[in-house]
């Protein structure tokens, strides 16, 4: 677990989340809605999102993901943040994902989020390089990513269906071992206090 400031944490995902994860979602459904592959009506329901989070509790086992939440004190889940596509090999890649609710815009928890998982990739994970996409008009996305220390590297056409329609989308990535790029120290002050081991959604 990870301490973002004095009332959010960010968390792995973990079974029991089903109903908490429901009521974020549905909460924030409109907010979320230019920015994510159309739900059906399913995906807002206890019962779908409690397999999602037993799900995300066996890729984090296979190490193949690591899906986090962004939880208050009163235990209301404001967001989430997901390392998603762990590759190793040749690669030692992923790719990030992230949204924070309609209500806590503007007040810097989802660059907090970000700092704080990017600096558990690079100094727990040992990954070489993050990578995230954004629409091209998600701008405040972008200025996130480029905050913490991510470099645009392109432009990727009709890249993912997002609101019934293959959009475009701006491709950035952060190599960790690069001395170029802020550590995520910088942003977070004092390192975070971790239990996560190997435990970790959706595309952000």
């Amino acid at each position: 677990m990870f301490q973002l400031d004095a009332e959010h944490v960010l968390r792995p995902v973990r079974s029991g989340d089903g109903a908490a994860l429901a009521s974020a979602y549905r909460a924030n459904r409109e907010h979320l809605a230019p920015w994510e592959p159309i739900r059906d009506e399913d995906f807002f329901t206890a019962e779908w999102q409690e397999h999602h989070a037993r799900e995300c509790e066996a890729e984090a086992d296979a190490g193949r993901s690591l899906r986090f939440v962004i939880e208050a004190a009163d235990g209301e889940i404001r967001g989430r943040a997901n390392l998603n596509n762990i590759v190793r090999g040749a690669f030692w890649s992923t790719d990030l994902g992230y949204w924070v609710g309609a209500g806590q815009l503007r007040r810097g928890l989802g660059s907090r989020a970000v700092a704080t998982i990017v600096q558990y990739a690079r100094d727990d994970l040992g990954l070489h390089r993050i990578q995230a996409a954004t629409l091209l008009h998600n701008h405040a996305s972008q200025r996130v990513l480029t905050g913490n220390g991510f470099e645009r590297i392109g432009i990727a056409p009709r890249y993912l269906r997002i609101a019934g329609h293959w959009q475009d989308h701006v491709l950035f990535q952060r190599i960790l071992d690069d001395e170029k790029a802020p550590p995520a120290s910088t942003l977070l002050g004092p390192t975070p206090r971790t239990s996560v081991k190997g435990r970790g959604g959706d595309r952000g």
